[in-house]
């Protein structure tokens, strides 16, 4: 019932979509969802585990790499990489409009800073292997880079997002 409340939020916007629908789709019953969620902002809630999820099995893959600097490029083939599955480009522009619209990001916020944390801690921890003089703040640009390569990326069809790639890999890893 998730991944169908995750494809039905990300095709028609979570404001649009009514739990009916949910259920239909899902050939489950009202009473069934309402016994395990109190609310479509539940629902939502869930969905935004179930996306959070994807993004992290596909940002997992640098976890494997041993040495530092293979991990930075690691890290950011693995990000690349999961923006750009032609199957999840939905989910993320879900997943980005759920974080700035202010009623679904108010639905979420712990979540979002949950994953931020997360994100932030791993980034950090490259850094600082890496010996940079200040592995906090180069963690917080590098995300933040990555934010708004991921922005452009989904907000624009035809954003050079492989030339993007290679310019941002020889900035971090020269």
């Amino acid at each position: 019932m998730i991944e169908v409340a995750a494809r039905l939020f990300s095709e028609r916007g979570f404001e649009k979509t009514p739990v009916s629908l949910i259920c239909e789709e899902a050939e489950v019953s009202k009473g069934g969802v309402f016994h395990h969620f109190k609310n479509k902002d539940d629902i939502l809630r869930e969905v935004f585990i179930y996306i959070s999820s994807i993004i992290e099995e596909v940002d997992s893959k640098d976890n494997r790499v041993p040495e530092s600097e293979d991990q930075l490029k690691a890290m950011i083939d693995s990000i690349f990489e999961g923006m750009t599955v032609a199957g999840h480009r939905k989910l993320y522009q879900f997943n980005f409009n759920v974080m700035v619209h202010p009623v679904t990001r108010a639905i979420v916020a712990d979540l979002i800073e949950e994953r931020y944390q997360g994100l932030q801690a791993s980034t950090e921890a490259v850094f600082q292997s890496l010996g940079h003089t200040n592995p906090s703040v180069a963690a917080r640009m590098f995300v933040a880079e990555i934010d708004g390569i991921a922005m452009n990326y989904l907000l624009n069809d035809d954003f050079p997002i492989l030339e993007v790639k290679q310019e941002f890999t020889n900035k971090y890893c020269k």
